[in-house]
């Protein structure tokens, strides 16, 4: 189900906050992601696979000292698969810049406080349309 228009624009002023009052949050956040390269992907499902069929060896010939070097075999091949990939630079997107003034922030009264406590605030009016 699409979001709305006020959806929206609600959704853009929270991700332009989150910007501006928690930018290093959102570095830490926006350096891991990266693509997955398919080579660590194909690599890391021929790992578990080799990994699974030394553990069915193992159990084939009752070998049970084998099958746990397999299990870290298969272990680390699915780690390798879901592993970040590294992220290519001068890529993704960049966050807004903080002192660029916005049409939806000129509109807000420039009361301070936290992002949360503008969010109340709505909140409240919204709830409560006598108190405007």
């Amino acid at each position: 189900m699409p979001l709305s228009e006020q959806e929206q624009r609600l959704l853009e002023e929270m991700e332009r906050s989150l910007y501006q009052n928690d930018s290093d949050f959102v570095a830490r956040v926006t350096r891991r992601q990266g693509r997955a390269s398919y080579t660590s992907i194909t690599l890391g499902v021929l790992g578990a696979l080799v990994g699974i069929a030394i553990v069915v060896l193992a159990l084939v010939f009752k070998q049970p000292l084998l099958g746990l070097p397999g299990f870290v075999v298969m272990l680390a091949g699915v780690l390798y698969a879901l592993r970040p990939g590294m992220r290519v630079p001068g890529s993704g997107a960049k966050a807004p810049r903080a002192g660029k003034p916005s049409s939806s922030r000129t509109s807000r009264p420039s009361s301070g406080g936290s992002f949360m406590d503008r969010m109340n605030e709505r909140w409240d009016k919204r709830n409560d349309p006598g108190q405007q």
